[in-house]
């Protein structure tokens, strides 16, 4: 897959470049973009390097910009981002909904917060609302800091399973063989359960699980 595309476009509209590694999200969004009659991208990228090179060739105004990418966590990646193009619009376009993921993308800087199952009205509405310089939260994110005051993230049943197995020491070859999953399903969960418990490596992990009191509900 290339690491990015670049689009033809109308320089009269909002110029959107989309980072996402799946493909048919990526055009799907593209799509609802390109009809609106007021925005247009620029191109796509399925990779954090790949969104770095597409912004580096290109003049974008507002960055879609999903969460958990082949190289990286973009989230941790903001700083950078924003450093090298301080006048770009960052929107977490994402299906994640924990209030920890939200409110790390804040502290990075970010201008919106849409989740992916938002309307295509609020995609755009949303790109509106950053390119004119103002912050944007999709009806669902709002919901979210508005009235969940429980600061524990809830962990599913799967998320469970595999933090008690890290917590118990097993690598992610043992633990892909307990769980009957592939071993990139178990990195990819892995790093999305580090990312719900704003934690950055596996010590971290496996601190917080038994200070906070998250190994008692596995």
């Amino acid at each position: 897959m290339e690491t990015f595309q670049l689009s033809t476009f109308n320089f009269q509209l909002i110029k959107v470049a989309i980072v996402d590694d799946h493909k048919m999200v990526a055009d799907g969004f593209e799509h609802i973009i390109n009809e609106s009659g007021v925005a247009g991208v620029i191109g796509k990228a399925y990779s954090l390097s790949g969104g770095m090179k597409l912004l580096s060739q290109s003049e974008t105004d507002v960055l879609l910009l999903d969460v958990n990418l082949p190289d990286g966590n973009s989230i941790d990646f903001l700083p950078q981002i924003k450093t090298q193009y301080p006048h770009l619009k960052v929107v977490m376009l994402t299906s994640h909904s924990e209030l920890t993921v939200i409110k790390r993308a804040l502290d990075g800087g970010i201008s919106g917060y849409i989740m992916k199952n938002a309307a295509a009205e609020e995609i755009i509405e949303g790109i509106k609302t950053v390119a004119s310089g103002e912050r944007f939260f999709c009806k669902e994110t709002t919901r979210l800091l508005q009235h969940n005051t429980d600061q524990t993230p809830l962990l599913s049943r799967r998320e469970e399973e595999l933090l008690r197995l890290i917590v118990a020491g097993k690598s992610s070859v043992e633990i892909a063989d307990a769980m009957n999953l592939g071993y990139e399903t178990v990195k990819s969960y892995r790093k999305r359960l580090m990312l719900k418990l704003d934690v950055n490596n596996t010590a971290e992990l496996v601190r917080k699980a038994m200070e906070e009191g998250y190994i008692k509900l596995v």
